[in-house]
């Protein structure tokens, strides 16, 4: 089994989909969106006897100002993990490939159980070859799945009644759901914007996301749907779907006319949109990594959980360290540049909301 590059997108597409599991953060789309912002994609295809085995979209970025690189393989590479000699050719084929581009390390990050004896060999094959689990994981490590193959009211009925009784409510107080569309993106980013300060996390440039945003929409990757009352927009969700499978990869929410409930009614339409599309899974993207109540992540979790979503466990994201000793210190070193960039960040929010709440009192 030989490793080879793709430079057609069809065909990396058509290759991929017949994989188990595909994922969009391997599709043709993503890599070519990551190539516009900084990295540069490879799109590796293994065959065996003309029939492929194994896909890697690896992503590579200069290390600045070391002249060096990194690599990532995005929620990759696609095989079939039960297979563990194509998985140790690939590994292979990725480690030979990091020494070649002067990579400090390739980072790979599969969707593999962590609750399965075939993620436990996963695991041992992986340390036997040395690489070590990740101290970032740059994706959510776990997630929350639902199967969509039941029928609209199988799929109610396994929701809690709360959530049923959330919906409903939301359509009696006269909230609904449309989709959205490319002239949709600057109310969609504002929306994230708010949802970001509101909450405290960082987010980029409106002209990330319209592209993210607007290059899948245009390729029939994604779509927007936009909870609103009496025309004013409440919340929103981003659903990507690529391979039978569907995610809710950004939503946002505004503060007003919470009480009635639009964030129930968004999920439940993106549901059924999800099913609409063919989809078999939806998967709502992001999980805590253990299931405790002191879990920053808790709140999340009960609230997918309420739409019948399944916590997903993973083996999480492994590096190879290609050159040893740079790996130490770039991840040593760059967490705490990356801290002090975000403190940075935030405390010039705040000091632009102190000179606003002055000039309001004025």
């Amino acid at each position: 089994m030989r490793g080879e590059t793709i430079a057609d997108p069809a065909t990396w597409d058509q290759a991929l989909r017949s994989l188990p599991h595909p994922h969009l953060l391997q599709s043709w789309e993503w890599g070519a969106f990551k190539g516009r912002h900084g990295w540069q994609p490879t799109y590796w295809l293994f065959r065996e006897g003309g029939a492929p085995r194994a896909a890697a979209l690896v992503l590579r970025r200069q290390a600045s100002p070391l002249p060096f690189s990194v690599l990532y393989v995005p929620k990759g590479p696609i095989l079939d993990y039960g297979d563990l000699p194509v998985l140790e050719g690939v590994l292979g084929h990725l480690e030979d490939f990091a020494r070649r581009v002067r990579a400090i390390f390739v980072k790979i990050d599969p969707d593999v159980r962590a609750d399965t004896v075939e993620g436990e060999a996963v695991v041992a094959l992986l340390r036997q070859r040395g690489w070590r689990l990740s101290p970032e994981q740059v994706q959510f490590r776990n997630t929350m799945v639902l199967d969509l193959r039941p029928d609209e009211e199988a799929l109610l009925t396994a929701m809690k009644s709360k959530w049923r009784y959330n919906i409903r409510l939301a359509r009696r107080k006269g909230v609904t759901v449309r989709q959205g569309g490319l002239e949709d993106l600057p109310l969609l980013y504002q929306m994230y914007e708010e949802t970001a300060h509101r909450d405290g996390f960082v987010i980029r440039p409106f002209a990330y996301y319209q592209d993210a945003w607007g290059r899948f929409i245009q390729a029939g990757l994604a779509q927007p749907l936009i909870a609103e009352y009496e025309g004013e927009p409440l919340a929103m969700v981003i659903l990507f779907r690529f391979g039978g499978r569907a995610w809710y990869l950004y939503g946002a929410s505004r503060s007003r006319h919470r009480n009635r409930m639009p964030n129930h009614l968004l999920q439940w339409e993106a549901i059924r949109w999800a099913k609409r599309q063919g989809c078999l899974e939806y998967d709502l993207w992001g999980a805590p990594d253990r299931l405790d109540e002191d879990d920053p992540m808790w709140g999340v979790y009960r609230f997918k959980q309420g739409f019948g979503g399944t916590f997903v466990p993973h083996i999480g994201a492994y590096d190879y360290p290609a050159r040893p000793l740079l790996y130490r210190l770039y991840t040593t070193v760059m967490p705490r540049l990356l801290a002090w960039m975000r403190w940075r960040h935030w405390r010039k929010v705040r000091e632009r909301r102190g000179r606003s709440e002055i000039a309001e009192r004025r």
